[in-house]
């Protein structure tokens, strides 16, 4: 099981010395089989005069931050070092009647997935609908898995990855248009194609490494993003449309919400003159550590500069 130690420093900065409200924080990656933390470390200057973790509605790990100096820089570095399993996309399992789409979830788990079926975003014109029912197929039974996985490469294929460091997500109608986009409007693509299906969906921010040097991630160097879909027999399966990836290989999972707002890595408000801020900078480090015996690693290792509150990815 490889080793990863993940540095992750956001940093705002201003002209002059700003109060600061109360920031919320989620960098804490998700324990889980597939993710065990050894260690976890979160330093912020300046010190805040409180700071008290919770867990939200989803699960995930939030620290909640007060302050009460002023300041001309805050900043937040988080430090994890974690055990990561692979899971490769073949080692999904599903249960016989989930196997050929259409399928109808079970009794006992449809009341807690109907939120993660409906649909986000407004599609009058079915546009979504239409561009996601072009993957079942007309002259036999449909693959559950083999549909989602060509949903996931054709995205990777067709679509053209941008970085985007303004704030907010293109609407699944804008992201196929336009036939571009960041990590976290595929993202939402794929969430609301999946849900147009019938499929429960959800979002994912968290991060990316290249788990050999022969294989290529986009999106590295900041938070990433993609969907995760329940298959029953799996459970919840990632789907990385950015890069094309079926399963967790390469992808650590933070957050996980119904929607990109409810995952944000760093929120919070500050007070000033109106034109004290100048940037935000963030920066995103994963190391890969692996026995003698396994293949080189690559590792990621990236930076982006300039970003605005609140952004997932790019």
């Amino acid at each position: 099981m490889p080793l990863l130690t993940v540095r992750h420093v956001t940093q705002y900065n201003y002209r002059q010395p700003v109060a600061f409200g109360e920031h919320r924080i989620m960098v804490r990656p998700r324990e889980s089989y597939d993710q065990h933390l050894i260690d976890a470390r979160l330093e912020i200057y300046p010190e805040p005069a409180e700071l008290r973790w919770l867990h939200d509605v989803f699960g995930n790990s939030v620290a909640l931050a007060r302050f009460d100096k002023r300041a001309k820089t805050l900043k937040v570095e988080s430090v994890v070092r974690m055990e990561h399993e692979p899971l490769a996309g073949s080692e999904v399992e599903i249960e016989p009647y989930a196997r050929s789409f259409p399928f109808t979830y079970s009794s006992e788990d449809m009341p807690d997935l109907l939120r993660s079926i409906e649909r986000g975003h407004l599609d009058p014109r079915r546009i979504v609908d239409i561009w996601a029912r072009k993957l079942v197929r007309l002259d036999g039974p449909t693959d559950t898995l083999a549909m989602l996985t060509e949903m996931t490469a054709s995205i990777k294929r067709d679509f053209t990855y941008v970085a985007r460091h303004e704030k907010g997500t293109q609407t699944p109608i804008e992201t196929l248009e336009k036939r571009q986009g960041t990590c976290r409007d595929f993202a939402v693509l794929m969430i609301e194609a999946a849900r147009a299906l019938g499929l429960a969906a959800r979002f994912v921010s968290g991060y990316v490494y290249n788990p050999s040097r022969g294989e290529g991630r986009v999106g590295g160097g900041s938070t990433h993003a993609w969907a995760r879909i329940f298959l029953p027999g799996s459970g919840w399966v990632e789907f990385d449309p950015t890069n094309g990836i079926v399963g967790n290989r390469g992808l650590i999972r933070v957050a996980v919400a119904r929607d990109p707002y409810q995952a944000l890595p760093l929120s919070g408000t500050w007070s000033g003159f109106p034109n004290s801020y100048i940037d935000m900078n963030v920066e995103v480090e994963v190391h890969m550590e692996l026995a003698s015996s396994d293949p080189q690693p690559a590792g990621y290792t990236g930076a982006v500069n300039s970003r605005r509150s609140g952004e997932i990815g790019n």
